[in-house]
């Protein structure tokens, strides 16, 4: 359910989260981290309830924003991709998401770290990106929510093969560790100065 904009004319605010690796637990390969290929391997972490609970109750609309370059690259078919959506809808309360499956190779303007997709999902839903977070377990996601213009937050998952970002407004161990930074920062928006 979509809420409507802010009553004081700013926008609605949102956390804008990653799926793998923030709320599906990923793949592990030659000390690199993937999205699931299959329903079998496909597992949510049990914090991401709880905490995505908490940040709907304070406001915010959930939007899932994942590069799935497997579907494109046809090692994924697009109805195992759509059952797992529909899994993650079902267990989370999540108000979209959207989905790039092109390939690298590609370089469209959906696929992070451009933010396409979060500035789509921003003009569908009347969201005011400064006053939204990005959440991500890579530094494409941090480049994303900052080329948005949104606060970043990185779970820090210690990847091997995985170069952190060099600039992150947060970084963590944990969802909920991020969870509670987004709710303490939003607190602040709109207080005296």
């Amino acid at each position: 359910m979509v809420m409507a904009a802010d009553p004081a004319g700013r926008g609605n605010k949102a956390v804008f989260l990653d799926r793998d690796g923030v709320l599906v637990i990923p793949e592990f390969r030659d000390g690199r981290s993937y999205a699931p290929r299959s329903l079998e391997g496909y597992e949510l972490y049990r914090e991401a309830g709880a905490c995505l609970a908490q940040l709907k109750a304070a406001g915010f609309l959930l939007v899932v924003v994942t590069n799935q370059p497997d579907v494109g690259a046809g090692l994924v078919d697009r109805r195992d991709l759509e059952k797992m959506h529909e899994i993650l809808r079902e267990a989370l309360p999540v108000d979209t998401i959207e989905v790039c499956t092109h390939t690298a190779e590609q370089r469209c303007f959906c696929r992070k770290p451009n933010p396409g997709m979060l500035l789509q999902a921003a003009e569908r839903l009347g969201i005011d990106l400064a006053r939204s977070f990005m959440v991500g377990d890579r530094a494409s996601d941090a480049a994303a929510g900052a080329a948005a213009g949104c606060q970043t937050a990185f779970l820090d998952l210690a990847y091997a093969a995985e170069t952190p970002p060099e600039h992150v407004d947060f970084r963590a161990t944990s969802l909920s560790i991020i969870t509670d930074w987004i709710l303490a920062r939003d607190s602040t928006f709109g207080a005296p100065q």
